[in-house]
Formats: C-alpha cells, sequence, structure tokens
C-alpha cells in the first residue's frame, strides 16, 4: 500500500484529476477487501457453528440409536420369554395327558387284579 500511496502522490503532482482518480480506487479497493475480509470472517464462524451444531446432533442421534438398540433388545427379550412361556406351559399340559393316560392304563391294569 506504500508504493500504491507514493504513486498516488507523484501522479498527483503531475496531474490532480489523475490522482484524485487514483485516490477514489485506491479506497475502492481498501474497501473491498475489508469486505471480503468481513465476509471471511463470517463465513468461517458460520461454518464453526455448523459444525458445532453437526457435532451436538451427532451426539443427540447416538443416543437416540443406543435408545433404539435397548428398545429392540428388551422386545426380543420379552418375545423370547413369552416363547419360552408358551413352551413350558404346551410341555406342562403334554406331560399332564400323558400322566392321565398312564394312570387310566395302570388303573386298567390294575382293576381286574383286585376282582
Amino acid at each position: 500500500m506504500q508504493c500504491m500511496d507514493e504513486l498516488i502522490r507523484q501522479v498527483t503532482v503531475n496531474c490532480a484529476e489523475s490522482g484524485l482518480l487514483l485516490l477514489r480506487v485506491r479506497d475502492e479497493v481498501r474497501m473491498t477487501i475489508a469486505a471480503y475480509q468481513a465476509l471471511y470472517e463470517s463465513s468461517v464462524a458460520f461454518g464453526l457453528r455448523k459444525a458445532l451444531q453437526a457435532e451436538v446432533g451427532k451426539a443427540n442421534m447416538e443416543v437416540r440409536i443406543q435408545q433404539n438398540k435397548c428398545e429392540v433388545n428388551e422386545k426380543k427379550e420379552i418375545d423370547r420369554k413369552a416363547y419360552e412361556e408358551k413352551k413350558h406351559a404346551e410341555e406342562i399340559a403334554y406331560f399332564t395327558r400323558s400322566n392321565k393316560q398312564l394312570k387310566a392304563q395302570l388303573e386298567a391294569f390294575l382293576a381286574p387284579a383286585k376282582k
């Protein structure tokens, strides 16, 4: 920028209008650079905010996934327990019927011997 200032000074000595024009160009360039710098800083801040939001969202999603896994495991366990209970009840019914049949056969076998 010092080079530009010196150039403006030298041109202004020779032609005031050209010097003023260069001065305006320099000021426009400075304002443009400042605007780009502000835009860059704003976009960096926006990017950081979005990255932090993504991290929080990721953590929340991991918690929800873990909860869903627990719920699925609980449902599987409930289903397995219901299946085991049903199977056990069927076995009890089967053995009860078998016991009644065997008891009836035994009584039938022992009944003629008593007479």
